[in-house]
């Protein structure tokens, strides 16, 4: 089972992920800003979304398995962040779950 950290993690970065028509079998492209080799295609706008959530959860995941920090990717891509009362976004707070 996904832990909801994750899983609201993944939701806030995908509503800053940008998408774009490509020329291409699958023709749909999308990436999160902030997030390093974090993008995905499909041949629909929603089986993109769909694959970039796998992608954004792989990514915190590895990065937790490497005892790396999971930073803020919206402070990082210059979006004003939004945290809660847990510190969601902080820097350390997905590694030391």
């Amino acid at each position: 089972m996904k832990s909801a950290m994750i899983l609201e993690y993944r939701e806030k970065a995908l509503s800053h992920a940008r998408y774009e028509i490509i020329d291409d079998e699958e023709s749909y492209y999308g990436e999160v800003p902030g997030l390093a080799g974090v993008y995905a295609n499909g041949r629909s706008l929603e089986e993109c979304r769909e694959n970039l959530k796998h992608v954004i959860e792989g990514w915190i995941l590895v990065r937790r398995e490497q005892n790396l920090a999971v930073v803020s990717i919206f402070r990082k891509a210059g979006f004003i962040e939004e945290e809660n009362n847990r510190g969601l976004f902080s820097p350390i707070f997905l590694i030391n779950q």
